[in-house]
């Protein structure tokens, strides 16, 4: 049976943080639904970021994985402690992810990322996982539904990290969310995103360092040309930018939001050719 966040949190003399961006997921089917999208399996090894007071740990744990399940807020500690004493495959750890090794944490194994995140660091756990040495095989998470769909976008409605994303794996929304699922509520609908890594790159690039300077220099002006947003990103003068962008076959007259990945790859090779210092 299913416990309440609620009461269980009362129990402790707890009450949710808005600075943490605290809400709790209770429906057990949408918990349900989450770990399903996860493909989990006996043996696996998991890693849950906001254990918050354990409802997806537990579900995680009862398929017999190994559960490392990370919490930034200390006043959970004697809670998670206590719910997950007889649970031998359940690992706490009290961090905050954003500091946490991950390799020092997983080494070289394996693992999935199953997550009910705050809104306000879901981008950032993103990069923290995807930017690491050995990235998940599979990432679910829970995030703000206009996020999610961002996300998952194609050229004309792409962002930094709507790109970085697909570069790294392949997103999709597995569901929407009620704000009803959560304690205390939010106002905002959520999406259930699926992300499965790619063993391989989808473009050649460089070098991902390259890569992602030329993107980054792209998105660095909002709404402008891209000449003008990557020249600026780039520190070189418009007209420079312009050549480049010609040279990859790209308009200069275009934004940013516009290019696809494989053409963010070309840009990133023409850039490497004329400046070595990418």
């Amino acid at each position: 049976m299913s416990i309440s966040p609620k009461a269980l949190l009362d129990s402790y003399g707890v009450q949710p943080k808005k600075s943490l961006g605290q809400n709790f997921m209770h429906d057990p089917n949408m918990l349900e639904k989450v770990v399903k999208a996860a493909e989990v399996r006996s043996g696996d090894i998991v890693v849950e970021v906001g254990a918050g007071a354990g409802a997806l740990t537990d579900v995680l744990a009862g398929l017999e994985t190994q559960v490392f399940a990370i919490e930034i807020d200390e006043r959970m500690r004697l809670l998670l402690e206590e719910r997950f004493e007889e649970r031998d495959n359940v690992y706490l750890v009290f961090s905050d992810i954003l500091k946490t090794d991950i390799d020092a944490l997983l080494g070289d194994d394996e693992y999935l990322v199953v997550a009910n995140v705050p809104y306000y660091i879901s981008s950032a756990i993103l990069w923290r996982f995807l930017e690491a040495r050995r990235a998940p095989r599979r990432m679910v998470m829970t995030m703000q539904y206009e996020v999610a769909e961002r996300i998952i976008g194609t050229p004309g409605t792409m962002n930094l990290l709507s790109i970085a994303v697909q570069f790294y794996g392949r997103p999709r929304i597995i569901g929407k969310l009620s704000p009803a699922v959560f304690w205390p509520r939010p106002n905002i609908h959520s999406a259930i995103l699926r992300i499965e890594t790619h063993p391989e790159r989808p473009v050649r690039v460089p070098s991902q360092e390259a890569f992602f300077k030329v993107l980054r220099a792209g998105f660095s002006l909002k709404r402008k040309q891209l000449k003008n947003s990557l020249g600026s990103g780039l520190g070189i003068k418009a007209r420079e930018a312009a050549s480049l962008l010609k040279a990859a076959d790209i308009d200069p007259q275009r934004r940013a939001e516009t290019l696809s990945l494989q053409e963010w790859a070309q840009l990133s090779w023409m850039a490497a050719e004329k400046h070595a210092a990418l």
